[in-house]
């Protein structure tokens, strides 16, 4: 049996949303005013640090005249149609799901960067039982693999993993187990998969025990090139409110900074709005300033052309903009919401 495609089944939905879209054109700055409402989604889970819960804390969203609207928690692969139908008015998420609902036809930009691989705080990270025999490419052929969801970085992190290590064609060569988000590892400690693909920091997979084994990251597959989770606005919104835009991508710039500057101090933050205990949160590495790099968006064009995911030709302008990205970021140390929320919360010691 032939296998959907992943982003086919969402991509009906989208067209019907984005035909009542004018199509893009860059408009004149619309004046600068405090107050102007952003809405976003909620986290949809408290394992990771949530930078626009940070934004607002820290007093950056008013700094630069943002109000944040939090409409709820929106299921990731929700986000696009919920953008385009104006729910929202800012999505993220890998930037594979970008580009495939671009070529699926939805009036979508990136404009902000938002996180990136490091040795340290990969992107992905791929587990297996401390006892288990697979230790090389070869041995995960013909395996269980439990990921989130079909494509993107779930599947093709793996695929070209193996590639990369002399395996030839590797699609089709896993077998593909999908499991709720955050449960990959319940599933290879069940029984049900031989490998765990996560979202997760090595280090709080280190702290789950010793019987768990790290078999690769997508750093040992693409270095820092990656990871990329852009966010974006609709055309619409764009065209409308470009200068919203800009001051929105202003404060995600000063709040990556800050978080890569201070991570636990981002950690304690998180878990405080959230009440949840420190220790089982985790912080990712930000781009800096939110300016995106086109290598690491090129990276996904081709390797999504390469499996017949997207049509031939998209290039990376297609995709993002760091037209809203020019100015240099200084963050004014001076702010007593910043100062405010971060004396306030407990430091644990990492």
């Amino acid at each position: 049996m032939v296998k959907t495609k992943w982003w086919k089944t969402a991509s009906a939905v989208v067209v019907i949303l984005i035909t009542v879209l004018a199509p893009m054109a860059w408009a004149e700055k619309t004046p600068a005013g405090k107050g102007d409402v952003v809405k976003l989604a909620d986290t949809f889970g408290t394992a990771g640090v949530y930078p626009f819960y940070i934004a607002e804390d820290l007093g950056f969203f008013a700094e630069e005249g943002i109000k944040p609207e939090f409409v709820g928690v929106v299921p990731p692969p929700q986000l696009v149609a919920a953008v385009i139908a104006g729910r929202l008015d800012v999505g993220g998420a890998h930037v594979n799901r970008t580009i495939a609902a671009i070529n699926s036809g939805a009036k979508i930009r990136a404009v902000v960067a938002s996180t990136e691989t490091t040795r340290e705080r990969p992107h992905m990270v791929f587990v297996v039982p401390a006892s288990s025999p697979i230790r090389t490419a070869k041995d995960l052929v013909g395996k269980r693999i439990a990921i989130m969801a079909y494509g993107g970085c779930n599947e093709y992190t793996p695929y070209e993993w193996m590639r990369k290590n002399g395996i030839a064609r590797p699609k089709g060569k896993l077998k593909i187990v999908v499991v709720p988000p955050g449960r990959e590892i319940d599933a290879v400690k069940h029984g049900d998969a031989d490998v765990a693909g996560t979202h997760m920091n090595p280090l709080d997979i280190k702290k789950k025990g010793n019987d768990l084994r790290i078999l690769f990251t997508d750093y040992e597959v693409w270095g820092t090139k990656g990871g990329a989770t852009p966010n974006y606005f609709s055309e619409k919104f764009i065209k409308e409110k470009p200068d919203v835009v800009r001051r929105f991508v202003k404060a995600m710039g000063k709040t990556h900074n800050w978080i890569n500057a201070n991570p636990d101090k981002a950690i304690a933050l998180f878990a405080k709005r959230v009440k949840v205990d420190p220790a089982t949160v985790n912080v990712n590495f930000y781009a800096p300033d939110g300016y995106i790099k086109e290598d690491t968006i090129k990276l996904w064009i081709d390797l999504l052309t390469d499996y017949g995911e997207v049509k031939p030709g998209i290039r990376p302008a297609d995709i993002v903009t760091n037209a809203f990205n020019k100015e240099p970021l200084k963050i004014n140390k001076k702010t007593k919401s910043a100062k405010s929320a971060v004396n306030n919360v407990t430091l644990v010691a990492k």
